[in-house]
C-alpha cells in the first residue's frame, strides 16, 4: 500500500498534518476569554493610562480590568485575571 506522500495526494497529506497537530478535547473548565481578548487586554497595558483618560501613571490590575469592560473587550473580567494575562503576556 502507497502512502499519501508516494501518491502525491497533498489533500490527504494536508489532512493527515492538520490531525496530527490539532489538540485533542481536554477535561476541565472551557476558556472564559478568548486570544484575542487577552491580547487587547494585554494592549491596552502597552498603552499609557493618561491617554485613557486614567489619572495614574501605571496600570494596576483594577484599572486594566475596568479599562478592558469600558471598551467592551469584555463583559466581566476580575482584577486578578487581567493582572494575570498581562504579568504572562507583556513587557
Amino acid at each position: 500500500m502507497r502512502t499519501a506522500e508516494e501518491n502525491g495526494d497533498y489533500k490527504q497529506m494536508e489532512q493527515l498534518i492538520l490531525e496530527a497537530l490539532c489538540d485533542e478535547k481536554r477535561s476541565g473548565r472551557p476558556a472564559e476569554f478568548t486570544p484575542e481578548q487577552i491580547c487587547q487586554i494585554v494592549a491596552i497595558g502597552c498603552e499609557k493610562p493618561e491617554d485613557s483618560d486614567r489619572p495614574i501613571s501605571h496600570w494596576t490590575a483594577r484599572e486594566l480590568a475596568d479599562e478592558a469592560i469600558k471598551r467592551g473587550i469584555v463583559t466581566d473580567i476580575s482584577p486578578r485575571s487581567a493582572g494575570r494575562f498581562f504579568k504572562r503576556c507583556g513587557p
